[in-house]
């Protein structure tokens, strides 16, 4: 499935957008959704659309850049977005009310049909899984094949204990600290940091403390599930959950 090029150029952007044709290049660009100007990068020209949906703090190139390297160009045409607050798509800064994952979900849907995608494939990572998730039992007839990873669809008190193990970034270790960093600056990575853990854990005191665990019988797309047995932020238990309640997924 993947295929190894050199490191992909950015082609010229003009003021409406990529100046070249999507080929093998990876080209960055800004397009106006929901009243935000979202960042999303694209490559490829395959029929098969894919949109890959970075976890939290992420964005498209600080956690996809391998897969918009290395996916195959022929077969899939691959956009990586920022949801707005995170990466280039500030501002506005990110902020996480009640239904921050709904909204990233209509976010994404609504960038990939202003992209003129009539059905694509989405690929989550961690927080970008929850918001995969809602989008596949929302818009059912827009999905075409759905993979997340490192995702959970409720939040225990255990999990609540573990985010707030994440709050005080100064802990992080280099590797995982320095590239959001380089991206925000110290003061907004932060200061985010803080308020996702105060964001997350509010689910908790949703019954059973629930995320879109209602959501995931209305998935009908073919479904595949990743989870890390090492994984420190997300226990295993949740991806078991996610794989039992939606029918058919591997």
């Amino acid at each position: 499935l993947l295929q190894l090029q050199p490191p992909a150029r950015a082609a010229p952007l003009t003021a409406r957008g990529p100046a070249a044709c999507y080929g093998t290049s990876v080209t960055s660009a800004k397009i106006q959704v929901n009243g935000v100007h979202l960042h999303y990068q694209q490559t490829g020209e395959g029929s098969h659309a894919v949109l890959l949906l970075p976890g939290m703090l992420g964005s498209g190139q600080t956690d996809f850049g391998p897969q918009l390297k290395s996916m195959n160009k022929q077969l899939f045409t691959v956009v990586a977005w920022d949801p707005r607050g995170y990466g280039k798509s500030i501002p506005p800064s990110r902020d996480f009310p009640p239904d921050f994952f709904e909204r990233d979900a209509k976010d994404a849907v609504d960038l990939m049909q202003a992209l003129k995608f009539k059905k694509f494939s989405l690929l989550g990572w961690s927080d970008g899984g929850i918001t995969a998730l809602i989008a596949a039992a929302r818009y059912p007839n827009l999905i075409h094949k759905l993979v997340v990873w490192g995702a959970n669809a409720s939040v225990t008190q255990e999990d609540v204990r573990i985010y707030n193990g994440i709050r005080d970034v100064s802990k992080w270790s280099e590797k995982v600290k320095k590239p959001l960093e380089e991206l925000y600056g110290h003061k907004y990575f932060a200061e985010t940091c803080e308020a996702w853990v105060d964001g997350i854990s509010r689910f908790a005191e949703n019954s059973d403390g629930n995320i879109c665990q209602q959501l995931l019988p209305d998935i009908k797309c073919p479904t595949f599930i990743i989870h890390g047995e090492k994984d420190p932020l997300v226990p295993q238990a949740h991806a078991e959950y996610i794989h039992k309640h939606i029918k058919g997924s591997r």
